[in-house]
């Protein structure tokens, strides 16, 4: 079997659909408001497809799309965010896949895009196209009778207040408490207009239809928005008549620890909620130790979440900030790839530029992308192999200058 790789057409667009629904085990039929949204919020020349030559079907799919990504220092450097990723189980080991990444990456480098990005249903895969693990996510469940907050005294302390909002005021407040978070927390991306209208149930898609949600946002004293949370909850009783409900966490952004704290206290006073599941956080989120007993707090998921691949070398390490000034020469290895080469990196002024200057560190492009956003280590690095150390004293240098204080986050699934 052989099957062309191109971008689809208009017409193409609901069968393409259909694939990525049964590559992502979903029986669900693509309707009408599918293809109308995706076509009116899409850009087709960036929907690959995977075309059987002898039936014609299409049996592959790639997406990508225009996204900013937050580095240290609080830039944002433009991406490319791939996802829709699917071959048929019919059409694998054929070679589709990395047919399609490679017009991606090629494609993405000439747009000027500075890295690409991703997040992974399965670890294995993408390392080999160079992307990397560079941010974290962790969720916990509260133990809420166990948590040793006062659920009478949930009231902020310093003057502020929690109120529930409106799907409309959401929308309203929503996107620029979101830039304040992302312009300070590395590994944050971007979120546009539809990403509001899908959450708030303005829009829908008929694999993720829009349940409703409570919203609620953290007010200071003077009026400002400075937190908002998204919730849901369930309806279990015990045979006794006994609320034993959990909260569900759908989306929790604050800008302040003032304003983290209270929206957390809040979902653990509400009445008859005996458990709080946090969602995706930060792996060194202010959970669990906002509670008076941190070990109410339970993990239940620790996983890698974004990956990222350098494109340019240059303009991705001169975007972002270092914790210490040195100098590094990187040896990127990325055969037939936009990031091989030899680099040196000013971590005091920021600059990197090509050199022949003997290599300090030599790593692949794809351990560069786990080094880039500050949260993998140099020395656990080359401890797995993954980097390899030219120069005395290189690893401990690029520990100090390229990790940071929090660990980076990305707050979204795409």
């Amino acid at each position: 079997m052989s099957a062309d790789i191109r971008p689809i057409t208009e017409a193409e667009l609901r069968e393409w659909l259909q694939t990525v629904n049964t590559g992502f085990l979903l029986a669900d039929p693509v309707t009408d408001s599918d293809v109308v949204q995706r076509a009116k919020n899409g850009d087709l020349a960036r929907n690959q497809g995977g075309f059987d030559t002898g039936t014609g079907r299409c049996v592959a799919t790639f997406r990508s799309f225009a996204q900013r990504l937050t580095v240290p220092g609080g830039a944002a450097v433009p991406a490319s965010a791939v996802t829709n990723v699917t071959v048929l189980p019919t059409h694998r080991r054929q070679g589709l896949l990395s047919r399609m990444m490679a017009a991606e990456l090629t494609a993405a480098r000439d747009r000027g895009d500075t890295v690409a990005t991703l997040i992974a249903a399965e670890f294995p895969i993408y390392g080999r196209y160079g992307f990397g693990p560079a941010a974290c996510v962790s969720e916990w469940e509260i133990d809420v009778p166990r948590s040793g907050l006062d659920p009478h005294r949930a009231a902020p302390a310093d003057g502020g207040r929690v109120e529930f909002v409106d799907a409309a005021e959401v929308r309203r407040v929503g996107p620029p408490l979101h830039e304040r978070l992302r312009a300070r927390t590395p590994g944050a991306v971007d979120r546009g207009e539809r990403w509001w209208n899908l959450r708030t149930g303005l829009e829908s898609i008929s694999v993720d239809p829009y349940k409703p949600k409570f919203f609620a946002v953290y007010r200071t004293a003077e009026g400002e928005v400075e937190g908002l949370v998204a919730y849901g909850a369930d309806d279990h009783w015990t045979d006794a008549k006994i609320p034993q409900n959990t909260v569900q966490v759908r989306d929790l952004i604050a800008v302040t620890p003032a304003a983290e704290r209270a929206l957390w206290h809040f979902l653990c006073s509400i009445d008859w909620v005996q458990k709080v599941r946090t969602g995706y956080r930060a792996p060194d989120d202010l959970l669990p130790r906002l509670l008076p007993d941190p070990r109410a707090a339970r993990l239940v998921t620790a996983a890698d979440s974004l990956w990222v691949r350098v494109l340019d070398v240059e303009r991705a390490l001169g975007a972002r900030t270092y914790a210490v000034p040195g100098v590094l020469v990187l040896e990127v290895t990325n055969p037939a790839g936009p990031a091989e080469g030899r680099y040196r990196l000013d971590a005091g002024t920021g600059e990197c530029v090509r050199t022949r200057e003997p290599a300090d560190l030599r790593l692949d492009v794809s351990a560069l992308g786990s080094l880039y956003l500050g949260d993998e280590s140099a020395v656990r690095l080359a401890a797995l192999g993954l980097v390899t150390e030219e120069r005395p004293g290189a690893l401990a240098l690029a520990d100090a200058v390229f990790r940071t204080a929090r660990r980076p986050w990305c707050p979204d699934i795409f």
